[in-house]
């Protein structure tokens, strides 16, 4: 459970590290289903593999963690939806980068509050492309001007025109197995690529409160007006209390 004081450090900086470290065997359970993914998908790019809960409905029960939870509730309230997931694995060299970038620039989310769980596999460091976090840069809830960036050696195609942000201090979100960052949907990060020599795997959760909706319309239209990923058949997980606004089309409830 998160203390005032870490409360209030996330509503300041939009990100918080949680002093709260998962199990060995929830951890060595991970890292078992992870490789058993790849051998059984070769044809998955190991840099970001997105919906993973839609890929194997087993990858749900790390997000329904208790102690991920309690975290999130904190954040959040009571009522959680999880409606994202992804494994990010950077190959221990040629590893992409992620371009600066707010997650609510293409999530269709409203009202837009949501907040992202990642969990580390591997050591996260600067070295082998940690996440990076310009902290207070969700303060105004406001979406800067993103590009399209079609490069080959990136994650996400929407790139953050970052003038409004020159003189701003990024912070690297340096990560041992079984920590966890969240970070706010309004939060301007990314990462470097990994030539490191060491790999550096991370899960990523999505999460909503329920007083929000998931709007499948907006987000047909988000994918063919900004070309990114198409995210509006996304399946939401209730994984605490109740549905709140009782528009969302609930695929599973715990």
């Amino acid at each position: 459970m998160l203390a005032d004081a870490e409360i209030a450090a996330y509503r300041r900086d939009g990100q918080i590290t949680p002093a709260v470290l998962l199990p060995a065997d929830v951890m060595a359970a991970i890292c078992g289903q992870m490789t058993d993914l790849f051998e059984s998908r070769p044809d998955l790019d190991p840099d970001y593999i997105p919906h993973l809960i839609e890929i194997d409905w087993s990858w749900l029960g790390y997000a329904r963690h208790p102690a991920v939870l309690d975290v999130v509730e904190r954040i959040l309230g009571p009522d959680i939806v999880v409606w994202g997931s992804a494994l990010f694995c950077k190959r221990a060299t040629g590893g992409k980068a992620t371009p600066w970038h707010q997650d609510g620039q293409y999530w269709p989310i409203r009202p837009l509050a949501t907040v992202t769980v990642w969990i580390a596999i591997d050591p996260a460091t600067p070295e082998n492309g940690c996440l990076r976090v310009i902290p207070g840069s969700h303060n105004d809830a406001e979406l800067y001007r993103h590009h399209v960036n079609d490069a080959d050696d990136v994650v996400l195609n929407q790139e953050l025109d970052m003038s409004r942000l020159e003189s701003s201090t990024s912070r690297d979100v340096i990560l041992e197995p079984g920590m966890f960052s969240v970070h706010d949907v309004y939060m301007v990060h990314g990462a470097e690529p990994n030539n490191s020599g060491r790999r550096r795997a991370g899960l990523a959760y999505r999460y909503m409160p329920t007083t929000s909706y998931f709007d499948r319309d907006l987000g047909a239209r988000q994918a063919r007006e900004l070309d990114v990923v198409d995210i509006s058949q996304r399946e939401l997980h209730l994984v605490r209390g109740i549905d709140r606004c009782g528009r969302n089309d609930i695929f599973c409830a715990d």
